[in-house]
């Protein structure tokens, strides 16, 4: 008991009940014990009460043959018939039992136990019986039958009682019988028990085989050891859990592969200014008495890849915050239409220089739960490119709508269109469509990635549509009430 209480204390005896496998053998062990239960105390009991009633119905009609009798040999007026007498010693011996012959007063007439002959006897059962009420009472506690029956004769139609016989029938024989089949039952329950126990064993092992395998398999992958997809085909459950793990670590792989093309990418973008920061300065190093003119234009160069070296690092930063938990989220109610009026503002000179037109399209005023600064800039990088891949003469068009639930911002461009093999790759960081202009157009590749993770962040959802040559359509569809995880 120590040891098990100590065990408890730990939480050990508790952590083993949650066990699958001794849940296992525990269902299976009261599936097997419940039909022992049930034929215990269903069955045996079962049969004690009925063997006791077939008893009391068996003697019942031997005692009402014998009133009879005693009618016929007037034996309440002269109880020395040796026919009657034989007849009552016989039921007496029969059944273990003692027999009484009680008149109309309430005299015992006959005893088989010779013991209590001439005296009164004042009992319930027995005047009710004068009364003409037999009764038939098992006492299965005290281990006798008793019955008690009417003698009556029928004179001129009517009936009349003239006393009663009173018979006690032990039930020691049934008892015996019963304890005897008792005994038995139990050595078989006994037996059922043990064979059940170690079929639940051995039944709940082999069921739960194939979970282990899978335990072990997933050990190996989380260890190092294998990087091989998990087969275990026994059940339809281990089969579910196999591909659902080899799903996982399907999507792992893939998350791995992007993480590493990212750093690859960041670092590639990182060198890349880098690099001609040094070239220019080392230009300027080797060279003697730099003309200023000279001068000043590779201090120039230097300044732009400084400048496009920060923008990196910021669109960067812009990127993690937006894919950190909600909690980094600060939502308010915010007019949309003011937020993209003076989205369009800010952005008004560069479309300018570009020589596009903005146009704003504001069908119904908009009230949403949103992160003002995650959301413009999401927009404001939608709006931004679509300037900059417009052509000259060409247009960028808001579009502002809302209904019950969500609001909607399409934005719709004259420009160059996208390809169709590209647009799955458009929100991959730094995947830039026209890799031989991007440093022309300026841009880091990360502005589509920085506007879908803020986007989704508001439980939202983004598509596009595109045709080459004739321009590109993006759909921001956002709750007017923000969805909290």
């Amino acid at each position: 008991m120590g040891k098990l209480w100590e065990k408890m204390k730990k939480g050990k005896v508790f952590t083993s009940f949650r066990s699958l496998k001794t849940r296992m053998f525990c269902i299976i062990m009261a599936a097997g014990i419940v039909p022992c239960i049930v034929l215990h105390f269903g069955i045996l009991e079962r049969y004690l009460d009925n063997t006791i009633e077939t008893r009391t119905n068996e003697v019942q009609t031997q005692v009402k043959i014998i009133a009879d009798h005693l009618i016929t040999y007037n034996y309440m007026l002269d109880s020395s018939s040796e026919v009657v007498n034989a007849e009552l010693s016989q039921l007496s011996n029969l059944y273990d039992g003692r027999v009484l012959i009680v008149n109309s007063a309430l005299n015992i007439i006959k005893d088989t136990y010779a013991v209590s002959e001439g005296k009164i006897i004042i009992s319930e059962a027995i005047i009710k019986c004068l009364k003409g009420e037999g009764a038939s009472n098992s006492l299965k506690e005290a281990g006798y039958i008793e019955i008690v029956v009417p003698i009556e004769e029928k004179f001129e139609g009517k009936t009349h009682v003239l006393g009663a016989m009173l018979t006690s029938v032990s039930t020691d024989s049934i008892r015996n019988g019963y304890e005897y089949i008792q005994s038995r039952a139990f050595l078989l329950e006994l037996l059922a028990m043990v064979v059940i126990f170690g079929i639940a064993l051995l039944l709940s092992r082999k069921m739960l085989k194939p979970f282990e395998k899978i335990t072990d398999a997933i050990n190996d992958v989380k260890n190092g050891f294998t990087d091989e997809a998990i087969h275990v085909t026994d059940y339809i459950e281990t089969e579910n859990i196999g591909d659902a793990f080899n799903q996982m670590m399907g999507r792992m792989k893939v998350l791995d592969d992007s993480r590493q093309e990212f750093v690859s990418n960041v670092s590639h973008e990182l060198k890349t200014p880098l690099a001609s920061m040094k070239v220019l300065a080392d230009s300027l190093i080797t060279q003697e008495d730099v003309p200023a003119e000279l001068y000043r234009e590779f201090m120039t160069d230097i300044a732009e890849e400084i400048d496009r070296e920060n923008k990196i690092i910021t669109d960067l930063l812009s990127l993690v915050k937006m894919t950190r938990t909600s909690a980094d989220i600060n939502v308010e109610t915010v007019d949309i239409n003011e937020v993209l009026e003076l989205l369009l503002k800010r952005l008004g000179p560069i479309a300018s220089r570009a020589e596009v037109k903005l146009i704003f399209e504001s069908r119904r005023p908009v009230n949403a739960e949103v992160d003002e600064v995650k959301l413009t800039l999401a927009l404001s990088n939608l709006v931004e490119n679509a300037i900059k891949y417009n052509m000259k003469g060409g247009w960028v068009k808001v579009i502002l709508d809302a209904d019950h639930q969500y609001f909607t911002v399409e934005v719709s461009d004259s420009g160059v269109g996208i390809p169709q093999e590209s647009i799955e790759h458009i929100y991959e960081r730094f995947y830039r469509v026209d890799k031989s202009h991007s440093k022309e157009i300026g841009g880091t590749g990360l502005g589509l990635a920085i506007t879908k993770s803020a986007i989704l962040r508001h439980r939202g959802a983004i598509t596009v549509s595109s045709e080459e040559g004739v321009g590109t359509v993006f759909r921001v569809k956002i709750p007017l009430t923000y969805i909290a995880q």
